[in-house]
């Protein structure tokens, strides 16, 4: 994650994981956590602890995200106490630039809801933060190779004195540090003008309305995204996660689907590039 060594090696690199994993958060109103690391908000996770994915991916693998100008989401963005501490949310993210480690969540998480009401999905390009506003694009460098990579802040956490910004799985194995479990990072806003423009973009845009465990679940919901938004969703499953999409469409067609969909009081839906 020659045998002995293998397994020695494994076992760090789990220790490691989970350590760097606990004792996130998510889903919060204004004063109380829904999810604590310990599992204690009643029984809502299946797993005890967090844990590496059983499906692995490469950095290959990986869909970039598209930075685009949104709103902030109608959850997520009141300040909040945990643990005693207040947190207070930034106006705005403009300008934001700091460094310190960051960590990454998996399994136990994958498919539950974030801090602004979106799906957690341990393999697209997403991040946690105690004080960004959701959702906010940074870019996240890794400072002992180098690697950087792109991710969108919808979610709240990690509540660890020492712990700057949690991340996806997937980004976390973009930037080289996802058997590690913790890296030292820098993580900078994107500026407006970094966002990507609907002007010039070619037709390879997906949007992404939810993800599910149950196949059922997901082609009745599906079903439903086609009906109201008039154009075919349709059901990608992998890694025993079936996530409801729809496109290749050029960037302006996503845009409008998108506010479209929001319009009739749904979270809006994930883009991202093929």
């Amino acid at each position: 994650m020659m045998r002995t060594p293998v397994l020695a090696v494994a076992v760090t690199a789990l220790l490691l994981v989970v350590a760097g994993c606990a004792g996130h958060y998510a889903a919060l109103d204004d004063t109380t956590p829904t999810r604590v690391g310990g599992d204690t908000a009643g029984g809502r996770y299946a797993m005890a602890q967090d844990r590496p994915p059983s499906r692995t991916i490469t950095a290959d693998q990986v869909q970039d995200v598209v930075p685009i100008y949104e709103p902030p989401s109608r959850g997520g963005n009141s300040d909040y106490t945990i643990g005693g501490v207040r947190y207070q949310v930034m106006a705005s993210a403009e300008g934001y630039r700091a460094e310190g480690v960051a960590s990454w969540y998996g399994e136990k998480f994958h498919g539950h809801t974030t801090s602004n009401g979106e799906t957690y999905d341990m393999y697209q390009l997403s991040a946690a933060h105690t004080r960004l506003p959701l959702p906010t694009y940074v870019r996240v460098t890794n400072l002992e190779n180098g690697r950087e990579v792109i991710v969108r802040v919808n979610d709240r956490g990690p509540f660890h004195d020492n712990r700057l910004i949690d991340l996806s799985y997937a980004a976390a194995v973009r930037l080289g540090f996802a058997d590690q479990g913790v890296a030292r990072v820098r993580v900078e806003a994107l500026p407006r003008n970094q966002h990507a423009s609907a002007a010039a973009a070619p037709a390879r845009y997906w949007l992404q309305f939810g993800a599910f465990r149950e196949e059922r679940t997901a082609r009745q919901f599906s079903q439903q995204v086609s009906t109201e938004l008039g154009q075919q969703a349709s059901i990608e499953e992998e890694g025993g996660v079936f996530r409801v999409r729809m496109g290749p469409v050029h960037l302006s067609r996503a845009e409008e689907l998108q506010r479209s969909w929001q319009g009739k009081g749904n979270d809006k839906p994930l883009l991202f590039r093929r």
